[in-house]
């Protein structure tokens, strides 16, 4: 009986996941497919879920319409660089408010955190003051240093949790063999913090590349625009949609983010593993 009642349990599971999957899946699947359907098959009163006969006009439609390559390479910069800077700042300040902890330390990281709560609407007009009191309005050194503001207090808070969990007694043992606090930084610390690394670059990078609010507000010439904003170019004032290439740009402006992910998705296990042999 109780055998019975386990691989029916597990088979409910099993189910629950498949449907998680596939609603996960079908906005992916739907894009897609509309994008690699024919101009003629998108008008059609008929049309299916799958393409009759994939064609790639709506690719070429969108590349021709708006500049997809620069704002893709804008997007690119943005992203590698404010999830950069990001890690390069919150790695240190984990570190010291986990290892020295003072009621300033906490204050900070709790105002910080505090912070995070605050509608977009509520800082875009200080922050847009701030940044043309500085020359950086349609800049993306201006979004870059936004982004990097908007993304530290998760990357720190992130990367308090892993630090916490680099026992204090491997900093002491590398002390008794003579290494100074920055060596054993490099040496003992960093790399078992390699997990919460890729984690936070990940979350950093897909958070930047998917932005939409400030750079909306803060980019006004085409050619320094992101990805983000450019997919807007292809809704009418009216509100219609070319619906090709936007399908087809979209699915372009989806696929790095899908690519950079698989691609740190190893190293974050391979992360995970080096870690709990270390430690």
């Amino acid at each position: 009986m109780r055998t019975s009642r386990t691989a029916v349990g597990r088979a409910g599971q099993y189910l629950a996941l498949v449907c998680y999957l596939v609603f996960l899946a079908f906005p992916l699947v739907w894009l897609i497919s509309t994008a690699f359907k024919s101009p003629q098959e998108l008008g059609s009163v008929d049309a299916t879920w799958l393409p009759r006969d994939p064609s790639l006009d709506s690719f070429g439609a969108a590349f021709g319409q708006q500049p997809l390559a620069r704002s893709a390479l804008n997007s690119l910069i943005v992203a590698s660089c404010a999830a950069a800077i990001s890690v390069a700042v919150a790695v240190p300040a984990a570190y010291v408010t986990v290892r020295y902890r003072s009621a300033v330390g906490k204050a900070a990281t709790g105002w910080i955190l505090v912070s995070q709560m605050f509608p977009f609407v509520l800082v875009i007009i200080p922050l847009f003051l701030v940044l043309k009191s500085l020359h950086l309005i349609n800049s993306l050194t201006g979004l870059i240093l936004v982004y990097v503001v908007w993304n530290l207090p998760f990357a720190l808070w992130m990367l308090q949790g892993y630090a916490r969990a680099v026992p204090a007694s491997l900093e002491e043992a590398a002390a008794i063999d003579g290494c100074g606090r920055l060596r054993t930084v490099r040496s003992v610390v960093l790399p078992l913090l390699a997990p919460g690394l890729v984690a936070t670059v990940m979350f950093s990078f897909v958070t930047a590349w998917n932005e939409f609010f400030f750079a909306l507000v803060l980019l006004k010439s085409p050619e320094k625009q992101t990805m983000s904003v450019i997919l807007t170019h292809f809704i009418g004032a009216e509100g219609a949609a070319d619906l090709g290439p936007l399908a087809a740009a979209a699915l372009l402006a989806t696929l790095p983010s899908l690519l950079f992910f698989a691609l740190l998705q190893r190293r974050l296990v391979s992360g995970f593993m080096s870690g709990a042999v270390k430690g």
